[in-house]
């Protein structure tokens, strides 16, 4: 499929290429890892202000889940209660911590008024799959228990993330539909990965490849999982979950320059064909990683507004 980035788009992906930034493949996680919180800082808009931001510790087997919770100045309130979204960052399981998405967690508490809990899940490869899964669910299940003293309707909770979040995410509905965790009322799938088998054709098409690479998707995922076995389990790849059936409403955005363009195209449609109230948002002129750099590219922000507004219709 032809992909045209939009103007801004293809200036920024200029500007990547004329820096001349090293391919995270070529470094170690730790050098990753700082390089993609640097690029935050000149992509990042300037955000909301907010009511409040605290840290927050969950308890888990392994130890606290460190976490941040945001509360906008527009929160909604019923009986005291407010909807809120756990959030979990994106970065391929091995990048990517709570500054990194600092931002956008405050855009989407303020444009979908609600309260937004973000997750710092354990990262590979010293922590190799499920372990980021058990976090994930781990957390949800600790804020449904937590709800009334962290001033949250447990009947309006939702889970969201991008990339690798927006798998976790996804995941997460998945265990809590299957009577792992609580009920979720809503899931926000960022441009998500949900099958390491990473057949898809816009895996190979040139176009889609702007800054996540497929390269960079299979360092990742060498990082991330134990072997084979592992992309054929549903808690790494959604989409080979035996059925979608009774999962909640969606939301699923995806971009054109984006290798996991298809999978998650062909997942917000096994959504709806399961019967799942789906919204799908396709940006085919931006790449994958846009929606944390509402500095640089205008349609982020267009994103997160449209982000808010349905989570605001969800509840």
């Amino acid at each position: 499929m032809p992909v045209t980035l939009d103007p801004d788009a293809a200036a920024v992906y200029k500007a990547f290429q004329e820096a001349g930034r090293p391919p995270y493949e070529n470094g170690t996680p730790a050098e990753a890892r700082e390089l993609y919180l640097k690029g935050r800082v000149v992509s990042n808009p300037e955000p909301p202000e907010l009511a409040e931001v605290k840290p927050l510790s969950i308890p888990a087997p392994h130890g606290a889940i460190p976490a941040r919770i945001y509360t906008p100045k527009n929160l909604r309130r019923a009986d005291g209660a407010a909807p809120c979204l756990v959030f979990y960052h994106g970065g391929g399981w091995v990048i990517g911590d709570l500054d990194s998405h600092d931002v956008v967690c405050r855009k989407l508490a303020h444009e979908g008024k609600l309260i937004v809990i973000s997750v710092d899940y354990r990262l590979a490869p010293e922590h190799k799959f499920p372990a980021a899964v058990d976090d994930a669910i781990s957390a949800a299940k600790w804020v449904a228990a937590n709800a009334k003293t962290l001033g949250i309707d447990n009947k309006r909770l939702m889970v969201g993330g991008d990339s690798a979040g927006g798998n976790l995410a996804a995941v997460v509905a998945l265990a809590a539909r299957d009577g792992d965790g609580p009920a979720i009322a809503g899931q926000v799938l960022i441009y998500p990965a949900t099958d390491f088998a990473m057949a898809h054709p816009s895996h190979r098409e040139p176009e889609t490849s702007i800054l996540l690479t497929h390269s960079v998707i299979k360092w990742f995922c060498n990082h991330y999982l134990s072997g084979a076995a592992d992309i054929h389990d549903w808690r790494a790849s959604p989409a080979r979950a035996n059925t979608l059936v009774g999962l909640p409403p969606a939301y699923v955005l995806t971009v054109g320059a984006d290798p996991l363009r298809d999978e998650g195209d062909e997942y917000a449609a096994r959504l709806r064909q399961a019967g799942v109230p789906v919204t799908y948002k396709h940006f085919p002129g931006q790449f994958h990683g846009f929606f944390t750099m509402g500095k640089l590219l205008n349609q982020a922000n267009v994103a997160a507004s449209e982000i808010g507004v349905w989570l605001k219709a969800l509840n």
